[in-house]
């Protein structure tokens, strides 16, 4: 798949120059680095499931007066967000086959254009994705640590506020993306941006399961039934490796990408890993197909929703 201006110069770091760049290739070469393609079709049908999943998220929220509350709001910004990592691909990937096929001929400034307003649409996306999966985790700490103040700490207003926070941030910082992407301080930026986010969930998300186990180890103790929090340790513990994990697994790869660009563009083993810079991408349109599944799908009441808005639609 043809990345788009910034994006394929993630893929071809500029930090090199063209003699640099080859003796790398070559380099990779010998080392039968062969890359990864990834047909077209690929990324359309995961944009397109991704889309779908996450239309059926925001319109069960939007539905269902129950589920209008901040877990939610979040909940519902966050399959936005992935609606937009799925639209940007969904519109590059259907201009890169129509003008591969002819179809489409399109005028050199026209293209130009284009690609700074699909870079802004993944840009903004990917800061937006990102933070409300940070939103999502202190909430979700607020509601077991600060149970009893919860509504008091985190009211609609501030929840708006918070929302409204960062899609202006994500806005202004894919902005200044796309203006200074050459820059190896806007790659730092958003490297320190996802480690950040990184270390929040894992400090988070750990210290909630440290406490859960706390809690069930008080109660089998009393009710002298270990099996009940053996069993239920495991569950958390699983659904801890599951949300930690897809994290790391779909977005890791593309900050460790962004890492190289900075520190050995020139590298032949560094150049090797830029080859498979579609497949970074295609992990990151499955982490928005597996968002839905991971922090909305599992509630019951908006299962119950969803039901009802597929029914309808028939």
């Amino acid at each position: 798949m043809s990345t788009l201006a910034p994006l394929r110069l993630l893929r071809e770091p500029w930090n090199a120059s063209e003699g640099n760049q080859s003796n790398a290739t070559a380099g990779a070469g010998g080392a039968s680095c062969q890359g990864l393609d990834i047909p077209n079709e690929l990324f359309l049908t995961l944009g397109l499931v991704s889309l779908v999943e996450n239309v059926l998220v925001v319109a069960a929220i939007l539905k269902n007066r129950n589920l209008h509350s901040p877990m939610y709001y979040f909940i519902c910004c966050l399959a936005v967000s992935d609606m937009l990592v799925s639209v940007s691909n969904l519109l590059e990937t259907l201009f890169m086959l129509l003008m591969e096929h002819g179809v489409l001929v399109i005028h050199t400034s026209v293209i130009r254009h284009l690609d700074n307003v699909i870079d802004m649409l993944i840009c903004s996306s990917v800061v937006s994705s990102l933070s409300f999966l940070g939103v999502i985790a202190v909430d979700r700490y607020i509601t077991i640590f600060y149970a009893l103040r919860y509504h008091s700490i985190m009211t609609l207003q501030r929840a708006v506020v918070t929302m409204a926070s960062v899609w202006l941030a994500s806005t202004v910082s894919s902005t200044v993306f796309i203006t200074y992407y050459r820059s190896n301080a806007i790659l730092l930026c958003l490297i320190g941006f996802f480690l950040f986010m990184l270390v929040l969930m894992l400090v988070l998300y750990i210290h909630m399961f440290a406490l859960a186990c706390h809690h069930l180890r008080s109660i089998s103790s009393q009710q002298k039934k270990p099996t009940v929090y053996r069993t239920s340790s495991l569950k958390g513990a699983v659904t801890l490796t599951i949300l930690l994990g897809v994290f790391f697994v779909c977005w890791g790869p593309f900050f460790f990408h962004l890492i190289l660009i900075v520190t050995c563009p020139t590298n032949p083993f560094c150049t090797c890993f830029f080859s498979y810079f579609n497949l970074f991408l295609i992990l990151i349109i499955c982490n928005s197909v597996v968002d839905p599944l991971i922090y909305a799908f599992r509630s019951q009441e908006l299962r119950r929703t969803l039901r009802e808005v597929v029914l309808c639609s028939w």
